[in-house]
C-alpha cells in the first residue's frame, strides 16, 4: 500500500539503552528502538481510516491517541528499527482492514434432525434411569 510508505514519514524514533545483560556494552549503547505515531494528527491518514484505526487497535494507543512500539531483540540499532518498521506497518495494516459483514444463515435440515435425535437419544437414556413406578 502506498499509504503504508508515507507513513513512516511520521514515525518518530528515539534509540534507548536496553535492558538486561550485556556488561559495559550494554551501559554505552542504545540499542533499543522506541517508534513513536501520532495518530490523531496523522496527516497522511484520512478521517475515516482514523476512526477504522481507533475502532481497531485502540487497545495499542494512548490516552493522547499515540501508538508506541519497542524493539529490543538484536544488539544492532539498526536492525531493532527494521524489525519495528515491519511490526508498525503489519499493525496499521491489520487495523485498515474492514472486517466482511456475516451473513445470517439457517442450519440445515439434516443437522437440525441430528441434534433433535441426540436429544431423544439421551432422554430415553435418562428415563430409564428412573426408578419404577411401583404403586400404580
Amino acid at each position: 500500500m502506498e499509504i503504508l510508505n508515507l507513513l513512516l514519514n511520521e514515525l518518530n524514533f528515539k534509540a534507548i539503552r536496553s535492558s538486561g545483560p550485556g556488561g559495559q556494552h550494554a551501559n554505552k549503547v542504545s540499542s533499543k528502538i522506541e517508534l513513536t505515531f501520532d495518530v490523531l494528527n496523522s496527516r497522511i491518514l484520512t478521517e475515516e481510516q482514523k476512526e477504522l484505526l481507533f475502532k481497531n487497535i485502540s487497545f495499542r494507543l494512548t490516552k493522547d491517541s499515540v501508538l508506541i512500539l519497542f524493539c529490543d531483540e538484536s544488539r544492532s540499532q539498526h536492525k531493532n528499527k527494521e524489525i519495528v518498521q515491519k511490526r508498525f506497518l503489519q499493525l496499521i495494516e491489520k487495523g485498515l482492514t474492514i472486517p466482511k459483514k456475516r451473513k445470517p444463515t439457517k442450519p440445515t435440515k439434516a443437522s437440525v434432525k441430528k441434534r433433535l435425535d441426540s436429544k431423544k437419544k439421551l432422554s430415553v437414556k435418562k428415563a430409564t434411569r428412573k426408578n419404577p413406578d411401583l404403586e400404580s
